[in-house]
């Protein structure tokens, strides 16, 4: 009876349910704060994007290319983009795109990490 029960307790436990990686919290700062903020966040295919908030704009790397965009305001979420790419999304969740018909995704679903400066 005993080793029914551990063989019991142990096919159970193979049944839990798979549970999600833990996003942090990491505010980003306000569009017009002038002091520089960096944050790292991780994109599916795990990709990395370095970002740095100050005065408006983002300067945003991907793969050792970096691009700095402007601020737009929107009414959901956050919007920064120069001619040829965009940086948006809402609470936790961005993603880096070419600006223009189709918007092709450099690298998407991305959640903050960590705080870079």
């Amino acid at each position: 009876m005993k080793r029914m029960s551990i063989l019991a307790i142990v096919l159970l436990s193979g049944c839990a349910a798979e549970q999600q990686p833990q996003t942090n919290v990491i505010p980003r700062p306000a569009p017009d704060d002038p002091t520089p903020q960096g944050i790292a966040y991780i994109c599916d295919g795990r990709k990395e994007v370095a970002v740095v908030y100050a005065k408006n704009r983002a300067s945003v790397t991907l793969d050792g290319r970096t691009w700095r965009l402007e601020y737009q305001p929107t009414d959901q979420g956050f919007r920064y983009v120069d001619g040829t790419n965009e940086w948006a999304g809402r609470d936790d969740l961005a993603t880096l795109r070419e600006n223009g018909s189709g918007s092709r995704p450099l690298a998407f679903n991305c959640r903050p990490t960590r705080r870079t400066t």
